[in-house]
């Protein structure tokens, strides 16, 4: 990796830090204002009929967005963006590669603003339904992420039509939801994973049509029951709107801020060498993700 520019290095170090980081006095309050509304959601999931529906209703469709996403990003059009800022060269995804981190950076820009300002809006209109509005809208935050997952993945060169690029980004989500250290470890140890076989040009063996169908639709149910805990305070009158496009900016930011770090990471492994993923959490052992404490609850 010594053929990294300084401004590559740098880069090195902030997403290595962003890994680890200190938690800031926002989150701090963020949790004391979570707990009790986590706990008012285990006990709305636990009244009858309320985790089948969030099951069948959220979890199953979750699993389909995924693709319905990824098909909506337009690779040509990012490409063209690409050539329009000087970078003549760029045809396919291969071609960023060539580039500095700092152009990638340059062109992608204010990617993230645009999604945290999409989901405000779409939140605040879902959370003045209430009860009702909450499957709908996790499933438009949900496709909203995907996609933004979906664009930073074509502007760090990576082709989000494969199955290990789909399986990433639902781990991105899960990641961002994660409502514990013990559940970010579980989401982190399959990124480095996923990252590290990608650098390394490993085949996807374990990838077989059926596994994969069967863990994206794991993380699905997962995502579809933490979104729902969390989203349960849009049933108390006035607050709806305000937790509503409050929760979704705050959940895409986490999203994009997540997905912004691990592209720009997984460009410096493929363009340099794995070694440029720091291993916070070791990678997991398979591509089945262990989220039993969440599944249980329904």
């Amino acid at each position: 990796m010594n053929n990294m520019s300084e401004y590559e290095k740098r880069a090195i170090e902030e997403i290595h830090l962003w890994k680890t980081p200190k938690l800031s006095w926002f989150e701090k309050a963020m949790k004391a204002i979570s707990w009790p509304l986590d706990k008012a959601g285990d006990l709305a999931m636990d009244a009858p009929g309320i985790g089948w529906i969030i099951e069948k209703s959220v979890g199953g469709i979750v699993s389909v967005t995924n693709d319905l996403a990824q098909w909506s990003v337009r690779p040509d059009a990012i490409y063209e963006e690409f050539r329009a800022r000087g970078h003549k060269g760029v045809r396919k995804s291969k071609d960023i590669l060539t580039l500095d981190l700092e152009d990638v950076d340059r062109v992608i820009g204010w990617l993230g603003a645009k999604y945290k300002g999409i989901a405000t809006v779409e939140g605040a209109g879902t959370g003045l339904v209430g009860l009702p509005g909450i499957p709908p809208d996790i499933i438009a935050l949900v496709t909203l992420n995907l996609r933004a997952i979906g664009e930073y993945a074509t502007y760090f060169g990576f082709d989000v039509s494969s199955q290990h690029e789909r399986l990433f980004a639902m781990n991105v989500l899960g990641l961002a939801s994660s409502p514990n250290d013990a559940a970010k470890g579980v989401a982190m140890a399959q990124l480095v994973k996923i990252a590290k076989e990608v650098a390394k040009k490993k085949a996807w063996k374990d990838l077989e049509k059926h596994s994969f169908v069967k863990i994206i639709r794991h993380i699905a149910k997962a995502l579809g029951i933490r979104l729902t805990k969390a989203k349960l305070a849009q049933v108390i009158p006035i607050s709806g709107a305000v937790v509503g496009g409050g929760f979704n900016a705050y959940y895409t930011a986490k999203v994009c801020d997540a997905a912004y770090n691990l592209y720009r990471e997984r460009f410096l492994a493929e363009k340099y060498s794995e070694d440029a993923i720091e291993v916070t959490v070791e990678p997991a052992d398979d591509m089945h993700p262990d989220y039993e404490e969440d599944i249980q609850d329904i």
